[in-house]
């Protein structure tokens, strides 16, 4: 952006200076259509930080048909006379920029809106979107679904990596993280769950709306809006931790003594990394055959099927490492599946199963022609590997082999550091591996390329 300069000014008469005496119109500035991801480049947005998303819904279980208004609280992080939104599928009815219509069109994932006037640098401001529609997931580069995924009885609603868009306008990258506000609006019957906090509950004209906040930041990929038909506990845990699970009905028998276990996971987790990071926990468990995975959507994650308890470990060690902790590119997902695997070994370890090593050495037997080796954690290569086994598993055994080395005091102030130096913002792998070196005072460079950088088989002592 250009900066105040004093001037002395002479009278000439050729243009260029006649043009500098009365001053020439300020340069037009555009957000960038990405937020400059190797893997997934138009995602998120440049120009702007979203600060809140109120997002106010209504959906028809029997039609499918979804309308919603989403008010984005803003800031300018550049002159804007133009900035994208991620947006697909959807009809648009009406945007504006504060109170003023503003100019929008469509390109591919891409929301472009042209604001009357230009938004200052450091301007805080408010784009709101009206829409309606059915809305349809996206395939991600894996063949996997993602986003607004309709059920027999409602929806599931996942959103990672890419998903946050088919259901609501989101400058959709982890980098961008937000608080957010949800009004769901469905059919008497239905329960429509969401992140953080129940902050109320009203039936009227056959319809029941639920009120969600999620004060502390979230990325808008860890964002959902499930829909179905539901059993809802909730309780209090006794460290003031609000839990709000909703099972359908036919995934209650074999959920139940899985997430009977889930206040002690949290306080066991807790232990380990620090205490918990947001104010609500749960479970939304539905019955969702076709979509074959889990995710830690913030506060309350959701599973496709009932959970073993490997799993509810498993996605509850992200609310930690992964939504309190996000990730500033998808190149380095490893810290947070990685991370979240390692939770789940720590856990068998410490509640009388195989330890570590010994889960450890099983995979390290695997020969070298295993899709264990097919690609370093660290640089899965493509938006296709980045729920590949040897991000998760792989990933864990870098974390293993850092605790050999550095010894359990070092490894665990580590992770606990992390987890706090870190909280509500973002981490690289860089930081970790430099906080790493700073905690245990030893130089870890050459673990760090062996297990993180080196393709195939590590050597290994």
């Amino acid at each position: 952006m250009p900066t105040a300069v004093r001037r002395t000014f002479v009278l000439v008469t050729t243009p260029l200076a006649l043009t500098a005496l009365l001053g020439a119109a300020a340069p037009s500035s555009t957000g960038s259509s990405g937020a400059g991801d190797p893997y997934f480049p138009l995602a998120g947005n440049g120009g702007y930080h979203v600060g809140h998303y109120d997002l106010t819904l209504r959906y028809d279980t029997g039609s499918r048909h979804l309308e919603g208004k989403a008010v984005l609280t803003a800031r300018a992080t550049e002159r804007l006379t133009r900035f994208d939104l991620d947006f697909k599928g959807l009809t648009v009815t009406g945007l504006k920029v504060g109170h003023a219509k503003a100019g929008f069109r469509r390109a591919g994932q891409e929301l472009v809106v042209t604001p009357q006037r230009a938004l200052r640098k450091g301007e805080r401001f408010t784009i709101t979107v009206t829409y309606k529609g059915k809305p349809r997931p996206v395939t991600d580069p894996d063949g996997s679904l993602d986003g607004w995924i309709p059920t027999d009885d409602g929806a599931f609603v996942a959103g990672e990596p890419q998903g946050a868009m088919t259901w609501f306008p989101a400058n959709n990258h982890p980098k961008d993280k937000s608080s957010y506000d949800f009004t769901i609006t469905v059919p008497k019957g239905r329960t429509a769950v969401a992140n953080g906090v129940l902050r109320s509950q009203r039936t009227a004209h056959g319809r029941t709306t639920f009120h969600w906040r999620q004060s502390e930041p979230m990325a808008a990929y860890l964002a959902t809006a499930t829909v179905g038909k539901f059993k809802v506990e909730q309780f209090t845990t006794r460290n003031g931790i609000r839990v709000y699970n909703a099972v359908d009905a036919r995934e209650a028998a074999a959920a139940a003594p899985v997430l009977k276990k889930l206040p002690s996971v949290l306080e066991w987790e807790s232990k380990l990394f620090g205490p918990y990071p947001f104010r609500a926990a749960g479970s939304i468990v539905d019955h969702a055959p076709n979509v074959g995975y889990a995710l830690e959507t913030q506060s309350r994650p959701v599973y496709d099927r009932a959970p073993d308890l490997s799993t509810l470990v498993h996605e509850n060690a992200h609310q930690w490492f992964g939504d309190s902790v996000s990730l500033t590119s998808w190149k380095d997902i490893w810290l947070n599946e990685g991370f979240a695997t390692y939770a789940e070994w720590l856990y068998t370890e410490q509640h009388g199963g195989d330890s570590a090593q010994k889960t450890f050495d099983g995979l390290y037997a695997k020969p070298a022609s295993d899709e264990l080796w097919e690609f370093p954690p660290a640089n899965p290569g493509s938006g296709a590997n980045i729920f590949g086994t040897p991000v998760y598993a792989r990933g864990a055994m870098t974390l293993h082999a850092l605790r050999t080395a550095v010894g359990d005091r070092a490894f665990f102030l580590i992770l606990h550091a992390w987890a706090s130096g870190h909280r509500y913002g973002h981490g690289t792998t860089a930081q970790f591996e430099r906080l790493a070196e700073r905690v245990s005072g030893k130089d870890l460079n050459g673990l760090f390329r062996t297990w993180l950088d080196t393709p195939g088989k590590p050597n290994h002592p």
